[in-house]
């Protein structure tokens, strides 16, 4: 049997979206405005602005023409640890130095969820320690990719700490964000595509918090069908579709648009890495495995 979050797909429309976002209230170089006019004239469908340690409310938004956007509540919670970022946010967290508890006054306060930023930052590729994504309960996911983390040091793609988070059976999305800061380059980087049923703050994150999202770089997808233990992905620009199983090991590979993957026994997980020109990629979520009693 096979478990995953693109199931009964009716009654919503696919919108992009930024979850890490910087103003000149804490480290940005534009102000709220300019970065929402930027992020609307792309196209966008929802932007969440995220300074650090500085939540900005539903109610700080009604200032802000939001030009059809869909504005998310959020918080980076930065200080006295690795950075984590709060989604959906129904007021302000403290930065706690035990991160445990920062997670558990962000579910206690309902409403949004809590996930992990740029783990692979620094010259040591160790903002966030395996051990702490390990230890911590109650998070939603982490980043895969952070965009801003192309022009610093490290790495801003995380799949490896997914793979063997997935591999020890943790359920956890995975997303991509711009975390952006600077006036130019650093926005249009990664964004989630979310499949959101209704239209408002809560409804994107409800739609994240289920998994009814893909990562992106670039590459589109267009199709998601699972069939009994069949999984067939279709895109729009791809050009290599792999298919991994837990321990990411590469379990299909098809040069193209699509892939069809018969999941093996035990497989544990599988997900999707879409592979397009330059760095363009999408990420599906993982497909859970269930063996049968």
């Amino acid at each position: 049997m096979i478990e995953h979050p693109y199931q009964n797909l009716r009654g919503g429309r696919w919108l992009v979206g930024n979850l890490h976002t910087h103003t000149t209230a804490s480290d940005g170089e534009r102000d709220h405005q300019a970065v929402i006019d930027d992020y609307a004239g792309r196209g966008y469908g929802f932007l969440a602005i995220t300074d650090h340690d500085i939540y900005t409310s539903l109610a700080d938004y009604e200032q802000y023409d939001a030009q059809g956007m869909i504005l998310v509540p959020g918080n980076e919670i930065s200080a006295n640890g690795p950075h984590v970022l709060h989604v959906g946010s129904a007021a302000w967290v403290a930065p706690h130095a035990d991160r445990q508890q920062v997670i558990d006054e962000v579910n206690e306060l309902g409403g949004g969820f809590a996930l992990f930023n740029h783990p692979n930052w620094h010259g040591n590729f160790n903002h966030c320690p395996q051990e702490l994504l390990q230890a911590c309960e109650g998070y939603v996911g982490l980043e895969i990719y952070n965009g801003v983390i192309c022009r610093l040091d490290g790495s801003p793609y995380a799949t490896n700490r997914w793979d063997m988070l997935l591999s020890a059976g943790r359920r956890l999305w995975g997303f991509a964000n711009d975390d952006s800061h600077a006036a130019s380059g650093d926005v249009g980087l990664g964004w989630n595509v979310a499949y959101v049923e209704e239209e408002t703050a809560s409804g994107v994150v409800e739609a994240l918090r289920a998994g009814r999202f893909y990562a992106s770089t670039g590459v589109e997808i267009s199709q998601i069908q699972v069939e009994g233990n069949r999984i067939w992905i279709e895109t729009e620009n791809a050009a290599r579709i792999v298919a991994l199983r837990a321990g990411a090991k590469r379990i299909a590979v098809a040069d193209g648009r699509e892939i069809e993957v018969e999941v093996p026994e035990r497989a544990g997980y599988v997900r999707f890495e879409c592979w397009g020109a330059g760095e363009a990629f999408a990420w599906t979520q993982p497909f859970f495995c269930e063996e049968d009693e």
